[in-house]
């Protein structure tokens, strides 16, 4: 089987530069050209197979510092190799080049053999670095798998001694990498790496660990809990806390890290009024905000034996509207903008069907009208005690 051959995206305005490489390069490349910045992002953000791009500085619209900037953005390079191919060949601009995340740097005019020999230089040490990346991640994989799994039973056992949908876990776990994905792509106000997500999303599964201490006959009661039995559910969020805080190594372990975070503040908002230390705005860590969102989402679609399930749509509307709490703008809009995906992805599976299913009419309503009339202006709190019980 013959080798692939590696794929060149050339962004130049100025078409006889574009001539010029392509001639230089298309018998050993795959060529692909874009006549200006904006048309180059958008091929890259399509074709996940480019393995390297020639990029000029100097172009209209969009020139070569402001497409790094936004590859930056994106995390485009942390695997895709950018050489700057420029007539700019000050100081200044080499160095600007180099801090927006530039691999390399030619200056026109430029000798064939030159390119070539960077180009291919380029392309050899990302593909090894790759197949490092690829080695460390099998390895940490195995050892997430593992850990995710005794997590998972932990989060199950509380779970069934809550006469949850046995689902839920997977759910917390899937809306909040969702939403922090989301998150990523709209602001890097928080700086979450690849990893940070990874750990926040298995640790969400050990969100309500302290209901395991919490009286059966309260946590399954069927009506209205009394204010008295509402106070004792409320403890469960800083049992789990110290449960996770006693556990050996605790304090060299970032999964129990965001664990703990997210077991004692899962249910603080945004404004001040949640429990159980009555934080606000970003006083409450980015991880715990993320999984209350999701918690709550999943607690409404849910059926449980205090309460029907709600449309996906009135859920949404709900939490929009501020009737479950005052939750951080920018996750009000991540979940605004994930909430097709998330919808499929949560109601395809076979144990939610005949809800999907009863919930669809309602559901298109709901959502239609949500959609028309998401508010703008700061979202006031409710209390919620009568569509979930956390």
């Amino acid at each position: 089987m013959p080798k692939r051959k590696a794929k060149i995206l050339i962004v130049d305005d100025a078409q006889i530069n574009r001539i010029i490489l392509c001639e230089l390069l298309r018998n050993q490349y795959q060529i692909l050209e874009a006549e200006d910045g904006k048309k180059a992002l958008e091929m890259i953000k399509e074709d996940k197979s480019i393995d390297l791009v020639l990029l000029d500085i100097v172009m209209p619209n969009m020139d070569g510092y402001q497409v790094l900037e936004k590859m930056k953005e994106q995390r485009y390079l942390e695997y895709l190799p950018v050489i700057i191919i420029s007539s700019e060949g000050d100081t200044t601009s080499m160095e600007k080049a180099y801090e927006l995340g530039a691999t390399d740097y030619i200056r026109r005019p430029f000798e064939s053999y030159i390119i070539n020999r960077r180009i291919k230089n380029t392309l050899m040490l990302y593909e090894k670095q790759k197949k490092l990346v690829h080695l460390v991640e099998q390895q940490i994989q195995k050892r997430v798998n593992n850990n995710t799994t005794l997590i998972n039973v932990l989060g199950h056992i509380v779970e069934f001694r809550n006469g949850e949908s046995g689902l839920h876990i997977q759910h917390i776990q899937t809306i909040t990498k969702m939403l922090l994905l989301q998150m990523g792509k709209k602001s890097h106000e928080y700086k979450l790496s690849d990893a940070d997500i990874l750990l926040i999303s298995t640790a969400s599964s050990l969100h309500d660990i302290g209901k395991i201490s919490i009286d059966e006959k309260i946590l399954n009661k069927p009506g209205r809990l009394t204010k008295d039995e509402f106070e004792i559910v409320k403890q469960h969020s800083l049992i789990g806390a110290e449960m996770l805080k006693t556990v050996p190594n605790y304090n060299n372990n970032d999964l129990l890290e965001y664990a703990y975070q997210i077991c004692r503040w899962h249910h603080e908002r945004y404004d001040g009024h949640g429990y159980p230390d009555g934080l606000v705005g970003d006083q409450i860590p980015i991880s715990a905000q993320v999984v209350s969102i999701a918690d709550v989402y999943d607690a409404l679609t849910s059926e449980r034996c205090y309460k029907k399930a709600y449309s996906h749509g009135q859920a949404m509307k709900m939490i929009i509207d501020g009737q479950c709490g005052v939750f951080n703008p920018l996750l009000l809009e991540c979940l605004y903008d994930i909430s097709e995906e998330m919808k499929a992805s949560l109601f395809e599976n076979e144990n939610y069907a005949d809800q999907a299913v009863v919930s669809k009419m309602t559901d298109e309503l709901v959502i239609k009208q949500f959609r028309s009339e998401m508010p703008k202006e700061k979202i006031m709190s409710l209390k919620t005690e009568n569509f979930f019980r956390k």
